[in-house]
C-alpha cells in the first residue's frame, strides 16, 4: 500500500495520541482516521436502508382517494 506524509500542528498531534490511547502519532492518526472511514459506512448501510424502504413505500400503487 502507498504511504503518505502529512505534516500536523504538534499539540493537534498530541491531543490525538491523548484520545486515541495511541502511544505514537502515526498509530493515533490511523486510528482516527480509519474510526472516521468506519463511521462513514456505518452512516451510509443506515440511510441506505432508510431510502430503501422509502422507496418500497413509494413504489407501492396508493388507493384513489374517495
Amino acid at each position: 500500500m502507498a504511504k503518505v506524509n502529512v505534516s500536523l500542528d504538534a499539540e493537534l498531534v498530541v491531543e490525538v495520541m491523548v484520545l486515541a490511547g495511541a502511544g505514537s502519532p502515526q498509530d493515533a492518526v490511523e486510528a482516527v482516521v480509519r474510526d472516521y472511514i468506519a463511521r462513514g459506512h456505518r452512516t451510509e448501510a443506515r440511510t441506505e436502508l432508510r431510502d430503501q424502504g422509502l422507496r418500497e413505500v413509494d413504489a407501492k400503487p396508493q388507493e384513489p382517494q374517495g
